[in-house]
């Protein structure tokens, strides 16, 4: 940590033709704050339209339910806890 590093990110392609998707992660807790950054123009647009959130978490798993888009949406994540 001193360095900067937590092991604790990753990236997620939330699907065309979807209105939910499951991002799967063994760091994942029921209890763990997951947090989002866009990677696209797309991605940017529904996280500030405010339609994507985390509707569910357990044990190695999260759903995030979105918009229903044409296009993929990109972004990076950082779990926490």
């Amino acid at each position: 940590m001193m360095n900067g590093k937590t092991n604790n990110t990753g990236n997620i392609i939330l699907n065309e033709g979807a209105t939910s998707t499951t991002l799967y992660d063994a760091r994942i807790g029921g209890d763990s704050v997951i947090l989002f950054m866009p990677l696209n123009d797309h991605a940017a647009a529904e996280l500030g339209h405010g339609h994507m959130y985390v509707s569910a978490r357990n044990q190695g798993s999260a759903t995030i339910t979105h918009g229903n888009h044409t296009h993929d949406m990109i972004f990076a994540y950082v779990i926490v806890g």
